[in-house]
């Protein structure tokens, strides 16, 4: 599998996608276009002002210094002045560089924002076929290296003006020297061409790698409980060291072709260039006067040539990884494997809490039909149990009707009308899930109950918590409804963090409430604690309930017995076990174990 992924991208981007990535690139940049316009005026200043620095030292030393002519004020003149330049093209520096990299800066934070709410358009299809270590690793690596090819960017403007003005600085001074100089120009540009085509490739891999050694990170950290108790640090350990051995390797070859291409090349480039000049001045002053002002300002102006073309190859690594990274950025950027949508002019309110599925199939991949033909009708304020083996469709049935995952064939209706009528934040706010295995977030009891809603009071927190009997322990705690919850809530026990989440589902007041199994965690002791809260949630509200252990929905009104994606049974608990079908063998099995 890695093998085969590493194939696909293991090459070099085409050009004509990197015009494409680089359009793209711009369109994201533009709302903080000013700052990179201002910075490139700075540039310009600064490449003038490198034009004029030599012109001040040669016009001192062959008016001047070369006659003899050189007194206190001449000299004190030259010097302030040539100070004066210094100081100005110091501050245009500055204003160049501060404008590039805040312009970048607000540019990362934007797109930054942009990827994490793109990520939260997306589907759980998405989320199911790509690992949480690649999307961390594109929302936090990815989107810095993105912010160095700014930055590069910027490099580059400042090496354009940089070369033009200089080279046109000396064609002015010498024409013949300045066209001689041209030669060395194509080996710079085929150096340049095969930089980039090989290091693309290498850029590529060390990207995909690095999302690899993410992933296994976050793996690693999140199952760390898993792999303490079966053993499994060894097997972790090395499995971690060979996906970092590999990311290594491709590091190493990135530096090799950095170390050998960019500077020193560059460098040796100008040296051949300074040979050159200086070669040709020599043969001129054999037989004629060369000025020495003349000399010294051909070669700074060719060091003013080569130095900014020296920098940029130095990072033109970052613009290769810039623009893997970028790649990458707009692919999720690009992505379609979308949220269920729901009408363009869904206006819907859901006020009765009707639930009617009408011939509904559903596959998670196309592929697979995992419901089918499903249909039921729940009224309000009643009780619908879902049960069935591990894999007969429970979960599914949640998934659509919470619109986790867009369903295929039929209809699902609320109060009568299409799913699809109702906003999502509609659909949101009147239905309430409770999960199998809660999640708190890092902050306090009182948060998590509230879930960050301000619109919810302490009052009302108070109230959810002691509906479902969660202030009896919640009132013990340092700090009360203030105690801390650390990740993941690690330092409270599975029924505790499930009469949390009860308690936040009950201060949302849903017309409709979804439990997946949410009971089947919590010890005997704590449920029967908890039931009479259930039974409270449940008056007045439509309930979905997935059953784990079927004495909690013995007085449902309608159980519906699942099988590999079909309904094969329904009826209330006394006409089911009348059947002596499916689930009257499912109750003597569980009865037997216990």
């Amino acid at each position: 599998m890695d093998n085969q992924h590493e194939s696909v991208w293991a090459h070099s981007i085409p050009a004509k996608e990197q015009l494409r990535i680089i359009k793209r690139l711009f369109l994201l940049a533009k709302p903080f276009q000013w700052y990179f316009y201002f910075s490139i005026i700075f540039a310009a200043t600064v490449s003038l002002i490198n034009i004029l620095l030599p012109k001040i030292i040669q016009r001192f030393m062959d008016k001047y210094l070369a006659f003899g002519k050189a007194d206190e004020m001449v000299i004190w003149f030259f010097a302030g002045l040539y100070f004066f330049g210094m100081v100005a093209k110091a501050l245009t520096q500055f204003g160049q560089t501060y404008l590039a990299s805040m312009g970048a800066e607000y540019m990362l934070e934007d797109t930054r924002r942009k990827l994490f709410q793109k990520l939260h358009t997306l589907g759980m299809r998405y989320f199911d076929q790509v690992p949480s270590g690649s999307i961390l690793s594109r929302l936090t690596n990815d989107t810095m290296a993105f912010q160095n090819f700014w930055e590069m960017f910027s490099s580059l403007i400042v090496a354009i003006f940089s070369m033009v003005t200089a080279f046109i600085a000396m064609y002015t001074t010498d024409r013949k020297i300045a066209l001689w100089l041209l030669i060395f120009m194509p080996f710079l540009a085929i150096t340049i061409w095969y930089y980039q085509r090989y290091s693309s490739r290498v850029y590529r891999q060390m990207r995909t790698k690095l999302s690899l050694l993410n992933n296994k990170l976050a793996e690693s950290i999140t199952g760390i409980n898993v792999i303490q108790d079966f053993r499994q640090e060894k097997r972790i350990t090395q499995e971690f060291e060979d996906v970092n051995g590999e990311y290594y390797q491709t590091r190493k070859a990135m530096i090799r072709v950095n170390s050998l291409l960019l500077g020193p090349i560059v460098n040796l480039f100008f040296a051949f260039g300074t040979v050159m000049v200086l070669g040709i001045f020599g043969v001129q002053g054999l037989h004629s006067y060369v000025a020495a002002g003349v000399v010294y300002a051909f070669v700074t102006y060719l060091e003013n040539f080569y130095n900014p073309l020296s920098r940029v190859m130095e990072s033109f690594s970052d613009f290769q990884d810039g623009m893997v990274a970028g790649s990458r950025i707009l692919r999720i950027m690009d992505e379609q494997l979308l949220a269920p949508k729901q009408n363009k002019e869904a206006s819907a309110e859901l006020s009765i809490g009707k639930v009617e599925f009408r011939h509904v199939t559903f596959s998670y991949d196309g592929k697979h039909t995992i419901l089918k033909d499903i249909s039921f009708v729940a009224q309000p304020g009643e009780t619908v149990a879902l049960v069935g083996q591990t894999g007969s469709g429970k979960t599914s049935i949640i998934n659509v009707l919470m619109r986790f995952y867009e369903f295929g064939e039929g209809e699902i209706l609320l109060d009568d009308k299409n799913i699809r009528d109702y906003p999502l934040a509609e659909l949101r706010a009147k239905m309430g899930l409770v999960l199998q295995e809660p999640y708190m977030f890092y902050g306090t009891i009182k948060s998590n109950i509230r879930m960050f809603n301000d619109k919810i009071t302490d009052e009302q927190v108070k109230q959810a918590a002691k509906f479902v009997d969660a202030d009896q322990f919640i009132e013990q705690l340092p700090g009360q409804y203030d105690a801390k919850v650390i990740e993941r809530g690690a330092s409270y026990s599975t029924g505790q963090k499930q009469l949390i989440a009860f308690a936040r589902t009950v201060a949302t007041d849903p017309k409709i409430l979804i439990l997946d199994e949410a009971t089947s965690n919590i010890d005997t002791e704590t449920e029967k604690m908890i039931q009479d809260g259930l039974a409270q949630i449940q008056k007045g509200r439509t309930t979905i309930a997935i059953a784990h252990r079927l004495s909690t929905i013995q007085n449902a009104d309608q159980i519906l017995v699942l099988n590999q994606g079909r309904i094969i049974e329904r009826g209330t608990n006394d006409e089911l076990l009348a059947k002596r079908g499916m689930y009257y063998d499912m109750i003597k099995k569980q009865n037997a174990a216990h």
